[in-house]
């Protein structure tokens, strides 16, 4: 059988394919692996941005494999590390992941991708929470998506399970850009080296600050910044790359950054 999940590293680079035909969805095992896939990518220093994307041009991933719950995958199962598709309940993942949605993106596809920090669409992409209609919820996207986009759009996505071109995605903000399909993966790595290029402590201390304001009030996030109580903020103030960041601009050159 052929391996679901196909990866490739180049230049500080993760590149995460989901390749299971028809519709890429994911089952446990699956769901398994991509957690192990992602979590090796948070602990390896020399990893420093990941692209998610799906195999083909018709589905980037129809999500939960029901099929696979018909035959007694629980849908409450151990989805391993990380949760459902190794992205959503992975903790202290504080690199910069790049979803290219490459056609259909519904259900449990969409949680993952809203699980990433940049969405890019292939120009057919569609989007759609069909849960509903399985007699079950979208649990994940029932927390992200109504945060992300308008509250009475998400609302409608979620007790509807209607379609979303990629237009109405990239109109509501859940999608940054739209590529032509045969120039969606070219655009990933451009964007993934451009990103690959900056500064990894900054990088970590913004997902960090964003993660964790999201529960707390401004004051609150902008008194852990400035007494250091946020572990990746301590660590920037800390590092070499700060005293660099500033010595380069001082001498009018591009920094070397070094991550630590």
């Amino acid at each position: 059988m052929q391996d679901p999940i196909r990866t490739r590293c180049e230049d500080g680079i993760l590149e995460v394919i989901i390749d299971r035909p028809k519709a890429n969805a994911i089952d446990l095992a699956t769901s398994r692996k991509m957690g192990l896939i992602f979590r090796d990518f948070r602990d390896d220093p020399d990893l420093r941005v990941a692209i998610v994307t799906g195999a083909g041009e018709k589905f980037f991933s129809a999500g939960w494999d029901l099929k696979a719950a018909a035959d007694g995958d629980a849908v409450d199962g151990d989805y391993g590390v990380g949760g459902f598709g190794g992205l959503q309940e992975l903790r202290d993942l504080n690199k910069p992941v790049i979803c290219a949605v490459n056609g259909i993106c519904c259900g449990g596809g969409l949680e993952i991708a809203l699980s990433a920090d940049l969405i890019i669409a292939a120009a057919h992409a569609t989007f759609a929470l069909p849960e509903i209609r399985s007699g079950t919820v979208a649990d994940a996207a029932s927390i992200k998506l109504p945060k992300r986009i308008p509250y009475h759009i998400a609302m409608d996505m979620l007790l509807t399970g209607r379609w979303l071109n990629v237009e109405e995605a990239h109109r509501w903000g859940f999608v940054n850009e739209i590529v032509m399909a045969d120039k969606l993966l070219d655009r990933a790595w451009d964007l993934a080296r451009l990103l690959a290029s900056g500064p990894p402590l900054v990088y970590a201390a913004i997902k960090e600050i964003v993660r964790e304001a999201e529960g707390s009030t401004f004051q609150t996030a902008m008194n852990k910044i400035t007494k250091r109580q946020f572990a990746t903020v301590d660590a920037l103030y800390s590092s070499e790359d700060q005293l660099e960041g500033a010595r380069a601009f001082a001498e009018k050159r591009a920094p070397i950054w070094k991550g630590k």
